[in-house]
């Protein structure tokens, strides 16, 4: 049985293959378990980890660092793929107060630790690393221990704080949405409620009967309204055609809008009466409406559509065709001129048959073009991102340089690439489930690399009374900022439970914390509310671990 142990104990690439093979499926395997209701996902496999790690399994120093940093460079660069196209306008409409919580958190962790420290007598160095494992930071513990070995100052105290701290940190936080769950959301704030579904395309017909728009133009409505709305059919004289931006509205024109429900009540004041046919049912029969006109869907799939704005296409006008509406990523958009296109967007299209056939052809409308991703653009987005990450940023009365590090630069430039990126006519396009599967195997490595690490002297440290004090500590720091800001955002500021929490998460610069989250949470706000703060949280982290030791030491 030589060969077994030489697989599971003797240093070598197959032995760190197989080790972290073995924790993230056990991990994987016992996290579906529910107790009580609660399951920790794949958290549980950074607790496989610790075991392992404390049963005298460890890796090659290199190997494990490699799987730790490729596994969490691969998940926030995915994240921000994810989340990119969103990002700027989530922080146009709710970014500044989601940042200005998010500095609360961080600031008040920071002043509890000074406190903390102060009172119980414990060294800042080990504090600052306690700090660093409540927080979920590996990038701050690593600025921090350089800034000390800078000072003269031995760094072994500041991590062996953080592996102790670094359990209750990641459960903390899971424990601490589970008690603001209880407390403070309200039943209907945890139903599958957010901006997707709150903007999905909502079709309508109506009547026109305001004088007021009688010979206006759809483009002069459109324009002068502020409202957004896509009229797709027009019926006149017992006939169904499609309206483009010069037709002109008449008295008793029947009309089918597609917009948001929000808009509903505006659309009916402008146009003048609402039918009461329910449009929104799934078995309609698009194509019986009228004969001579189709119903088809297009997947945008040529690069160079990639990036454009519909409105400059002009397809309604030169193809007598409307596009009332686009599948992307699985979310319904209404198809406003603005809209930017992407790649693998499906666009339905109605007009005749032959119309829709050349408009099929600009498109692309090749849908097995998108089944293979751009892994070429995956890693020159994860090189630019550790390019970022390692540019070293000088501040006033700062002696060291500081970094964003491997989590910092990868999300910001994946953040940017996919917001950015089909505008530059960049092929971003990864399908929902490769962004899922790149995500899952980078938490898993990570997670499973910094478990077996923190596990060989984690329970002989918790064991000794200094341990203990620093995990209560620890578990303090991570807790109760995050209650007191969640009692700010939910009741003064009136955000739902999925954006504080993702706010949270991402203060605390806590992946695992988010995907436990996004498994329990219905919708996609958690993750944008993470990605919205977290560059923002992980700068100030790094630069607050250096400054507290240069300032209070």
């Amino acid at each position: 049985m030589e060969w077994i142990n030489s697989i599971l104990f003797e240093h070598s690439a197959i032995q760190a293959i197989v080790v972290l093979s073995l924790v993230t499926a056990t991990g994987l395997w016992l996290g579906k378990i529910h107790i009580c209701g609660i399951s920790l996902g794949v958290t549980f496999v950074f607790f496989m980890g610790i075991l392992a790690g404390h049963l005298g399994i460890s890796l090659d120093a290199d190997m494990l660092n490699y799987a730790e940093s490729f596994g969490l460079v691969m998940f926030v660069y995915a994240l921000g793929l994810q989340v990119g196209p969103g990002f700027f306008s989530s922080f146009r409409h709710g970014g500044i107060p989601l940042n200005m919580l998010s500095l609360g958190v961080i600031f008040g962790g920071t002043a509890l630790t000074l406190l903390l420290s102060y009172l119980l007598s414990i060294p800042l160095p080990e504090m600052v690393g306690v700090l660093c494992g409540a927080t979920t930071n590996t990038p701050a513990l690593g600025a921090a221990q350089q800034t000390l070995k800078q000072m003269g100052e031995p760094s072994s105290g500041a991590a062996l704080g953080a592996a102790v701290a670094y359990p209750l940190g990641v459960v903390g936080v899971i424990l601490a949405i589970l008690v603001i769950r209880k407390l403070l959301a309200h039943p209907d704030d945890l139903k599958e409620k957010n901006t997707e579904t709150e903007n999905a395309p909502y079709v309508a017909a109506f009547q026109v009967h305001n004088p007021g728009v009688f010979h206006k133009t759809l483009k002069e409505l459109g324009v002068h309204s502020h409202l957004k709305f896509v009229v797709s059919r027009l019926w006149r004289d017992g006939k169904v055609t499609i309206p483009t931006s010069t037709t002109e509205l008449l008295e008793n024109d029947r009309i089918l809008v597609i917009t948001t429900e929000k808009e509903m009540p505006s659309l009916t004041l402008l146009f003048g009466e609402q039918e009461n046919r329910d449009w929104n049912q799934e078995d309609i029969d698009w194509n019986s409406i009228d004969r001579n006109l189709v119903s088809e869907h297009i997947v945008v799939t040529r690069s160079e559509i990639n990036g454009k704005r519909l409105g400059s296409l002009h397809l309604r006008n030169a193809y007598d065709i409307n596009i009332s509406r686009v599948l992307r990523s699985g979310v319904q958009i209404l198809a406003t001129p603005d809209l930017v296109l992407q790649l693998g967007d499906r666009l339905t299209v109605i007009g005749e048959k032959e119309a829709i056939k050349r408009v099929a052809g600009l498109l692309g409308n090749s849908a097995s073009t998108l089944r293979e991703p751009n892994l070429a653009a995956i890693f020159i987005g994860i090189v630019l991102g550790l390019v970022l990450g390692s540019v070293p940023l000088n501040f006033p009365g700062i002696s060291s340089p500081v970094k964003m590090g491997l989590a910092g630069g990868p999300i910001i430039v994946g953040i940017l690439v996919g917001c950015f990126g089909p505008r530059l006519h960049m092929r971003t396009y990864t399908t929902r489930s490769a962004n899922l599967m790149l995500r899952g195997i980078g938490l898993s490595l990570y997670l499973a690399g910094i478990g077996i690490d923190a596990g060989a002297h984690f329970f002989e440290t918790v064991v000794r009374p200094e341990g203990i004090l620093w995990v209560a500590c620890g578990f303090l720091i991570t807790v109760v900022p995050l209650l007191i800001v969640a009692v700010i955002a939910m009741r003064a500021c009136r955000m739902n439970f999925g954006t504080t929490c993702g706010m949270l998460c991402g203060s605390m610069a806590n992946p695992m914390a988010l995907n436990y989250l996004n498994d329990s949470y219905p919708g996609n706000e958690a993750s944008v509310s993470y990605a919205t703060v977290y560059p923002l949280g992980m700068f100030v982290r790094v630069i607050l671990s250096q400054v507290i030791l240069m300032l209070f030491m």
